[in-house]
């Protein structure tokens, strides 16, 4: 339950902002429409301070009350406010500390991207100091085809069912190695398993010898944002490496930077 502040820096504080923000968190705790005696209760404000402060707040669309009941609740202003602060946050700013423990913990190399139509965009890498390095196609600032990769298919996965469909059967797929997939069925038929399981891989698809993990990033609205993956070559990134550790890791991993964006799913 959110508390009145009550340390030493009190009087530098102005005692109506100070009530009228508690009220605030008071509402968003509630999660359900309260009267106006339940919030006077549990902020300890009197009723005609709590009703002088309502009032205020409602007049600004920071609060809404309902008229068949008069109970209160938070207002679009809040959350737009709310909204604002949650882009504000750089994505790879908050990614980038998650990135760095991933890459010292296995030192493989930790790939942030986005989706710009049917295309990954690498925003972001910490890159492996292994000795035995391959060649990949991942770098800061590359682009490429989504299908292949296992960002790529995450992000894919994530879009709405008819939009999925229009894309895999329009877009050119190129065979990059044996293993890419290049029927438009085979690879619907992945991306809905990446959808259920809540990671995609990449076994050397785009880039021969080369094996990647990736899971998805969700923002504070619960939409996929970004992918996170890990990536190196397939004599270290074995299947059992794979299913034991790096799968239960990246999930974990994206899972603490959607949090960090401001993502309250499971």
């Amino acid at each position: 339950m959110a508390k009145q502040s009550t340390n030493g820096d009190d009087a530098k504080t102005v005692q109506a902002v100070e009530r009228a923000l508690f009220i605030l968190e008071t509402l968003a705790e509630a999660g359900i429409p309260i009267t106006i005696t339940e919030i006077a209760h549990k902020t300890s404000l009197t009723l005609g301070t709590t009703h002088r402060l309502l009032y205020t707040m409602t007049q600004r669309g920071f609060v809404e009350q309902n008229t068949e009941n008069s109970k209160y609740r938070l207002g679009i202003k809040a959350f737009q406010v709310g909204s604002a602060a949650a882009y504000f946050k750089d994505l790879r700013s908050v990614a980038r500390p998650v990135m760095e423990d991933l890459q010292q913990k296995y030192n493989e190399t930790v790939n942030l991207a986005t989706l710009d139509s049917t295309e990954v965009v690498y925003v972001d890498q910490v890159e492996s100091t292994n000795m035995v390095l391959v060649r990949m196609f991942a770098r800061t600032g590359n682009r490429g085809p989504a299908y292949c990769t296992g960002s790529g298919k995450v992000l894919l996965s994530s879009l709405p069912q008819d939009k999925l469909k229009d894309l895999v059967y329009n877009m050119e797929l190129k065979k990059f190695s044996n293993e890419t997939i290049t029927e438009p069925e085979l690879l619907m038929k992945e991306l809905n398993q990446v959808k259920r399981d809540g990671y995609a891989l990449d076994l050397g698809e785009r880039d021969e010898g080369v094996r990647c993990v990736a899971a998805p990033i969700n923002n504070f609205e619960g939409k996929v944002v970004a992918a996170l993956s890990i990536s190196g070559p397939s004599i270290r990134i074995t299947t059992p490496f794979i299913k034991n550790e790096l799968v239960d890791a990246i999930k974990n991993a994206a899972k603490t930077i959607s949090i960090q964006l401001g993502y309250n799913g499971n």
